[in-house]
């Protein structure tokens, strides 16, 4: 039966009602807004679905619960988290069979290894409201389960066998597609976020051909561009790391359909546990993101053109003080340094991440190269803020910007720029990467929330919580709501956000005391660096 609009709330239970393409479902009110928690997408990926391509959803007869989370995919840091965890949230301010909103899809990052759609950071209720929109998030498959890749799991229906977690983002798309009218959205317009890891899902969704008549637009935010041996593992690699546990449980590679999902888990974390130049698998050195199999991803991205749809690219002003903060996320994490020699030290470990083979010539050379451009724009010199510049640009802002820069170059789609600068609250410092996404679902006064999702204790808040913050969010929220309803982010007050030109000031700076203006590029000169020293891919 094809999806109709959302009902009215149901005179015997209260409950809202939306038919869907595999049933109906109850969610509840909550304000203005209707909610709904937990509707499936997708098959449970498990037993024989393990590392199998997603299913549609099995029909179901009467009335489906959907007030209630379903839990996070499967990682070591949630003890509730579960392998059966396909599933979508849904915040919606419309329930007549007339309304036709944007729908926003979000995609929460988490390194493919942790998160879920479901933490209270990500609540769509401020967005949805404040913006007028459909609000989607949801859970994918992480690890072991999510990211990786054999050819003795292809499917025999689809021909997968790789990047499952990938694939399940792409089946939510088609899900959202087809049941956007079910929960008062337009499925012809439909704008996909994301942050960090969901950042580059967003970018790597845009650029498969079945999903060109799903996508409108996209907002890549502090997107991890995924390369080798950085942050994704070569093919070579995945296999051998599948064979490597298939040996451990005493199976085959088919035979881990079989194996305990917890245990699983913890044993694809030891094989990547320890610093990258101790393992036995070379690729992978920082994050295990999706894997060039020829189908879901047939190249990486700075290999790549770019998607062709228009674009708002989001990038923090200091990514990497999320990893050299107070709290930050590695279970072994650098002490801050603090004179040149630890700075040689800890940039050395940046470095190891992405090359089996780091010279002293390279440390030096990166080293004087920030050293001279803080030197050069009157930025601070000590080892900490060197070895934050360079950690964020290294692993995030150096492809983010190129990438743009391509796209000003060679793209034929509108794409917009903007530089999130608005900081923490010390002892945290900068504004570190995924410091976007409380301030874009107004939760960034939530310290539990923050607290769930960020490695910070709810006594040292993260976020100032005063007229300054509300009006940074506000601002966030209603220009990728803008940008969602017609492509065009703009606001009244705001200043003019032109498309972006790398030769003229065209990037909206936001945060601060200003909240915001448009400025040129900051921090050009550390990003030559990387143009020439082979670290990462040149763009």
């Amino acid at each position: 039966m094809a999806p109709s609009a959302a009902h009215s709330p149901s005179p015997e239970t209260g409950d809202v009602l939306a038919r869907t393409t595999a049933g109906v479902v109850a969610g509840e009110r909550a304000g203005r807004l209707s909610v709904f928690r937990g509707v499936p997408y997708a098959r449970p990926p498990v037993g024989e679905l393990r590392f199998a391509s997603p299913r549609p959803p099995a029909a179901w007869e009467g009335v489906r619960d959907a007030t209630a989370f379903a839990p996070e995919s499967l990682q070591p840091i949630i003890r509730d988290s579960s392998e059966d965890s396909l599933y979508a949230n849904v915040w919606t301010p419309g329930t007549g069979a007339d309304d036709a909103r944007p729908v926003l899809v979000y995609i929460h990052g988490g390194g493919w290894m942790v998160g879920g759609g479901s933490l209270p950071v990500y609540d769509g209720a401020r967005l949805a409201d404040r913006g007028d929109l459909v609000v989607v998030t949801f859970n994918y498959r992480l690890g072991a389960l999510g990211f990786g890749l054999h050819e003795e799991f292809t499917d025999p229906e689809t021909g997968g066998f790789a990047n499952w977690g990938l694939q399940d983002q792409a089946a939510l798309l088609r899900w959202v597609h087809a049941n956007a009218a079910a929960f008062g959205g337009d499925p012809g317009n439909i704008t996909v976020a994301g942050t960090s890891a969901g950042g580059s899902s967003t970018w790597q969704l845009a650029l498969l051909p079945e999903l060109r008549d799903v996508i409108r637009r996209i907002v890549p935010i502090s997107v991890c561009h995924v390369w080798d041996p950085s942050t994704s593992l070569t093919p070579a690699d995945a296999r051998t790391a599948y064979e490597s546990l298939a040996r451990r449980f005493g199976t085959t590679v088919t035979g881990l359909r079989e194996v305990p999902a917890k245990d699983l888990m913890y044993a694809w974390e030891e094989l990547f546990g320890g610093l990258p130049g101790d393992r036995a698998i070379g690729s992978g050195r920082e994050f295990r993101g999706p894997v060039v199999d020829g189908r879901w991803m047939s190249a990486f991205d700075w290999e790549l053109p770019t998607p062709e749809v228009p674009v708002m690219a989001i990038h923090t002003r200091t990514e990497g003080s999320f990893y050299t903060g107070p709290c930050p996320p590695q279970p072994t994490p650098t002490p801050p340094p603090a004179d040149s020699a630890e700075l040689r030290e800890a940039v050395r470990g940046v470095l190891d991440k992405g090359a089996a083979k780091v010279t002293d010539e390279l440390v030096d050379a990166c080293i004087a190269a920030y050293r001279e451009a803080a030197e050069a724009e009157g930025l601070p010199q000590d080892p900490l803020s060197l070895w934050t510049e360079v950690w964020g640009d290294a692993l995030f802002r150096y492809q983010i910007v190129r990438l743009s820069e391509r796209h000003a170059r060679h793209g034929r789609t509108p794409q917009y720029v903007m530089e999130f600068a608005h900081p923490v609250r010390a002892p945290h410092h900068g504004t570190p990467h995924e410091a976007t996404s409380p301030f874009l679902f107004g939760t960034y006064a939530d310290t539990a929330a923050i607290a769930a999702t960020y490695p910070v204790p709810e006594t040292t808040p993260l976020f100032h919580d005063g007229p300054v913050e509300r009006t940074v969010s506000e601002t966030f929220m209603d220009l990728v709501a803008a940008f969602a309803r017609d492509g065009v982010p703009a606001g009244p007050g705001l200043p003019a956000w032109p498309v972006f030109d790398p030769g003229t000031p065209s990037t909206l700076v936001l945060g601060g005391e200003r909240i915001t203006e448009v400025a040129g590029t900051s921090k050009a000169r550390q990003l030559r660096f990387w143009d020439e020293s082979g670290w990462v891919p040149r763009t």
